[in-house]
């Protein structure tokens, strides 16, 4: 199942490094941590885990980060009434 369709993710979306062609972005989001854990217990990731690193040059870097929100805010900087 690709993790787009899986339930509880909000986005998962791939960018290359327009410094790098080489390097790639990867930001992903799920509902809450119950989502995140079965992502990355699904057998999908687990077979990712096993075939990417002899793809990679090192090890991903990663920012992890657990947002207290449960939808949109308005953007402060731009007010369109």
């Amino acid at each position: 199942m690709p993790p787009r369709a899986e339930e509880g993710n909000l986005w998962f979306e791939w960018s290359r490094s327009l410094d790098d062609p080489a390097e790639y972005v990867l930001v992903e989001a799920f509902r809450d941590g119950d989502a995140g854990s079965a992502h990355v217990n699904s057998d999908h990731f687990k077979r990712a885990m096993q075939e990417l690193p002899q793809a990679l040059k090192s090890t991903p870097k990663i920012i992890s980060q657990t947002v207290e929100a449960t939808g949109w805010s308005r953007m402060g900087e731009m007010t369109v009434d």
